[in-house]
């Protein structure tokens, strides 16, 4: 065992298992979303309470805590010597959206089972880090190193919590974040975010509402249109659906034909499996008649998720193939609003990358590009080797670092990787309905962590 102290440290988690849960039930009720700025409330007044929230049963614990003007705050288990290490967590979650069978934030327990949005992504992770540090710290291990919780408020966005945590306190260089899976990721792809508009045709099919989507990184499950049109139309659709076998509805109302398209939701990092609704809609308004940017979308994207048809499909042999998500489609007025988010090999080039596809749709204004480079940090680290030391005694699994596009606060860091919490072969339900985490492995998680804290931090 790495440490003489572990087992006291795996003892003290197990007989606090209760004590885990009902403090995530707690963070779980609180529906963290982003929502309009308010004074000392970035992000909206809820995300603010949750923050609260922590740093208060964080500060019950003993430990000390800062929080940064409600962008973000940070929780210190003091070491002997200047280093540091950080875990970045964070406290705000994705809307809801649809397909749940309990309430998103009024946590569910069934069995091991606690079901609510947030629970994997990232409150559920972001309590284990801290339920570690409080078994360290009650154990009495002599650190070297400082460990710093560090929990955000704005990672399912913009990431404006971390630009204003590192403008007014330093950053540690080395740590992790627990935000994906075990065993290890060590490679993040990098990111080319798009947001466009253009003026609809005035001729072809007319459509009259639109409005899907909340965030760019989900992947719609349901997208809802209404045409003008009646009965022909509808019969058009029930005849595009029977030929494509894809869960189409129609129905003729006042206002015009409603058009429902039922996709698979899921994060855009991680396509395979899931159905982008936008997609389906705009193949199902190509078919059906429409012009303009909508028919320009409909051709370069359709239900694409690899770039292939905008001139951007590409892969390595480190980080895998690119994936491309269009996350919101919104008429307003005369305009229609969209936003491609691609997730990029890390060999490839972002920039010739971003001119292709704008190329692609030249019908469009540009509104912004946003380019987050890849990150990488080498297997033969003393940090990944260490990581993946504990991840191995603590569950006896092995594994082999990993890469993702899904982008974790790990890039912030210098030396950071991506570490948990879910496991080989759980479902990987982030951003989706029906979220959930299992207790047993909550803790097994915390024991990981606490393992890895004492290999890097103890002296």
């Amino acid at each position: 065992m790495s440490n003489p102290m572990q087992a006291t440290i795996n003892a003290l988690l197990d007989s606090w298992k209760d004590d885990y849960a009902a403090m995530l039930n707690r963070w779980l009720s609180v529906p963290s979303l982003k929502a309009d700025p308010l004074p000392d409330a970035p992000f909206g007044r809820e995300v603010r309470r949750m923050l609260d929230m922590a740093m208060k049963d964080a500060s019950d614990m003993g430990f000390a805590c800062r929080i940064f003007d409600g962008y973000a705050g940070d929780v210190t288990l003091k070491g002997q010597t200047g280093e540091e290490l950080a875990v970045l967590a964070h406290l705000d979650v994705v809307p809801a959206g649809d397909g749940w069978k309990t309430d998103p934030f009024v946590p569910t327990r069934i069995g091991d089972r606690i079901y609510a949005r947030g629970t994997g992504d990232d409150k559920g992770p972001a309590l284990c880090a801290l339920f570690a540090m409080k078994a360290i710290r009650q154990s009495g291990v002599p650190l070297r190193r400082s460990i710093r919780l560090i929990l955000g408020c704005d990672e399912e966005s913009g990431w404006e919590d971390m630009a204003y945590y590192t403008a007014h306190t330093d950053m540690p260089e080395i740590g992790f974040s627990p935000d994906a899976t075990f065993p290890l990721i060590n490679t993040e792809k990098g990111m080319l975010a798009i947001r466009a508009h253009a003026k609809v045709a005035k001729t072809g099919l007319q459509v009259k509402q639109l409005m899907t989507g909340e965030r760019t990184n989900v992947i719609p499950g349901e997208s809802v249109c209404v045409v003008e049109g009646g009965e022909e139309i509808a019969k058009k659709v029930a005849a595009y659906a029977e030929k494509t076998g894809l869960p189409y509805a129609a129905e003729v109302t006042q206002e015009g034909v409603k058009i429902t398209a039922t996709g698979i939701p899921g994060h855009s990092a991680y396509p395979e499996g899931c159905r982008n609704a936008i997609g389906m809609m705009l193949l199902i308004l190509r078919d059906l008649g429409v012009e303009g940017p909508i028919r320009t979308l409909a051709d370069v994207y359709g239900g694409e998720h690899d770039g292939k048809t905008l001139g951007i499909a590409c892969e390595d042999s480190v980080s895998g193939p690119l994936t491309c998500n269009i996350g919101i489609l919104h008429l307003v007025g005369d305009e229609i609003h969209c936003t491609f988010d691609n997730r990029v090999p890390i060999e490839a080039d972002l920039e010739a990358l971003r001119d292709t596809l704008i190329a692609h749709i030249p019908d469009f204004t540009i509104d912004s590009v946003k380019l987050t480079a890849p990150h990488h940090v080498p297997a033969d680290s003393e940090l990944v080797q260490s990581l993946l030391a504990a991840y191995t005694e603590e569950s006896g699994l092995s594994g082999e670092p990993e890469s993702t596009g899904g982008g974790t606060y790990a890039k912030v860091l210098k030396q950071g990787v991506a570490f948990g919490a879910g496991f080989p072969g759980d479902e990987d339900l982030a951003h989706q309905a029906n979220e959930y985490v299992e207790l047993d492995k909550m803790i097994l998680s915390a024991k990981i962590y606490a393992n890895a804290l004492l290999r890097l931090c103890a002296e």
